[in-house]
Formats: C-alpha cells, sequence, structure tokens
C-alpha cells in the first residue's frame, strides 16, 4: 500500500473513531427484554445484548471514553520525542543528560504497577482514562525521547545543522523539514501510534477486570459502557450464549484501533 492509501484510509479510521465518540450518547437505553441477544439480521445494525441494548450505542460509548485519551498520548509523544531529537542537535550536554537521567528514572519503573497504584489513587470526582493515560504516556516517553536522540545523533546532531545552515537553509527547512519532517518522521509517528494503541488496550484490560469482577472500573463513570463490556459479552458466547455477534463487533474494533495505527506508520515510512 503506498503512503497516500494508507494516510487516507488511517485519518478516515481516526476520523471515525472520534465521530462516534463525540455522537455517543450520555446514557444507555432502557433495557428491552423482548429483544435481548437478538443478532444485528433482526436488531439492525449490530444487534442486542443480554439485556435488549443496541451494541451500537455500547462501541460508541466505549469509543467516546479511548479517543480524547489516545490522541493526547500520541501527540504527546510526538511533541516530546521531536523536542528530544531538536536538543540533540542543539550541542546542549548539560540539558541533553539531564533528560536522559529522568528518562533512566521513568524507564525503569514497572509501568503497569505504577498505572494501576495511579487509577487507585485517583479522586472519585477525576475518574476517567485521562489521568490514566497521562501516567502511561509519561512512562513511556523515555523510550520514545531516547529513539529520536539517537537518531538525530546517527544524522550528526548539531554538525548537521550547522552543515545545513552553511548551505543557506533557513531554520525551518533544517529542522522541520530535514529533521523532523523527513528524517524523524518514521519515528515519531510510529512511537504516537504505539503509545495511542496501548492506551486503547490499557483501557478495555481495566474495564475487563471491573466487568468480571462487578466492580466500578477506573477508567470511566457507570453511565458509560466500555469496549470490555462487549468483550465480556463475547466470553459469554464462548460459553454457549448466543451472543457471537458481540465477540465479533469487539474483535473488529480492537482489529481497528491495530490496523489504523499500523497505516499510520507505514504513511509515514522513509522513502
Amino acid at each position: 500500500m503506498n503512503r497516500g492509501t494508507a494516510l487516507t484510509v488511517a485519518s478516515a479510521g481516526m476520523a471515525a473513531l472520534l465521530l462516534a465518540g463525540a455522537l455517543a450518547p450520555e446514557f444507555l437505553p432502557v433495557p428491552e427484554l423482548g429483544t435481548r441477544m437478538a443478532p444485528p439480521w433482526e436488531a439492525p445494525p449490530l444487534g442486542r445484548d443480554d439485556r435488549g441494548i443496541p451494541l451500537h450505542l455500547m462501541a460508541m460509548q466505549g469509543a467516546g471514553i479511548v479517543a480524547g485519551p489516545a490522541l493526547m498520548a500520541a501527540v504527546t509523544t510526538a511533541v516530546c520525542a521531536g523536542l528530544a531529537g531538536w536538543i540533540r542537535c542543539q550541542n546542549l550536554p548539560r540539558l541533553d543528560g539531564a533528560i536522559q537521567a529522568v528518562g533512566e528514572v521513568l524507564g525503569s519503573l514497572p509501568r503497569l504497577v505504577v498505572v494501576l497504584v495511579a487509577a487507585l489513587l485517583i479522586p472519585p470526582s477525576f475518574k476517567g482514562l485521562m489521568p490514566v493515560a497521562v501516567v502511561w504516556t509519561v512512562l513511556s516517553l523515555p523510550a520514545a525521547m531516547d529513539e529520536a536522540a539517537v537518531a538525530a545523533a546517527r544524522l550528526g546532531g548539531a554538525r548537521f545543522v550547522e552543515a545545513l545552515r552553511a548551505h543557506g537553509f533557513s531554520q525551518w527547512r533544517i529542522y522541520g523539514i530535514h529533521i523532523l519532517g523527513t528524517n524523524l518522521r518514521p519515528i515519531l509517528v510510529r512511537q504516537a501510534a504505539e503509545v495511542a494503541s496501548q492506551v486503547v488496550f490499557l483501557e478495555i484490560a481495566l474495564s475487563y477486570l471491573a466487568v468480571a469482577r462487578n466492580e466500578p472500573s477506573f477508567t470511566h463513570r457507570e453511565n458509560l459502557a466500555s469496549w470490555a463490556n462487549l468483550l465480556y459479552l463475547g466470553y459469554t458466547a464462548l460459553l454457549g450464549q448466543p451472543l457471537l455477534h458481540a465477540l465479533v463487533l469487539a474483535i473488529s474494533l480492537l482489529a481497528a484501533v491495530v490496523g489504523c495505527a499500523h497505516l499510520f506508520v507505514v504513511a509515514a515510512r522513509a522513502r
């Protein structure tokens, strides 16, 4: 697939996720027991759950939970990694060394343990995926920033910048086009896509634990349904319940997230 097609498909997928989250209802409708477990051909467009609630509304609410935090994680990762590459090209050894020291400390922390502790310490008034996503993003930044800095150093760092300046290139052309746009672009986009998809799967994992144990969720209010609810319904389908359409929907949503992340990486690959 060429870069243009990959970018178009990935952008369309991301726009669909953001739109579904923006249009998601705040509350699910009243259960209709007469249509419980109805497949899509009996209760379009995507069928009903074990209480008769439309699955497409649950999918939209799940998109609303993950869309904003995942986008925040992607943008933050790309910006911080690009900043690390820029610093490596500025001949600032003290600042560069300080960033590496902080990165070593953050990188040595066990991510899942820190995220779980942070989720437990979040006050109920701030319950949501965003605080958890911020913690996960901060813990993921050292790897992204270190890779971008190493790539910038491989170019030549400050010597590369001085060489381009000697040829009369402007600051924008040096940093915006040659360093960030051409050489660091594949790294920035790949790291951003990976962290964004990790935030989505982190939310599903935490919510699935809460659903399985019938406890309040760490990542969203109780009036919202996560994609983990669809996965749990799919698990009951494996036990014999007629909810195979819920399992197919959950796997399709996860595949769409992974596919969009991969297509963004394909679109940003080096020439």
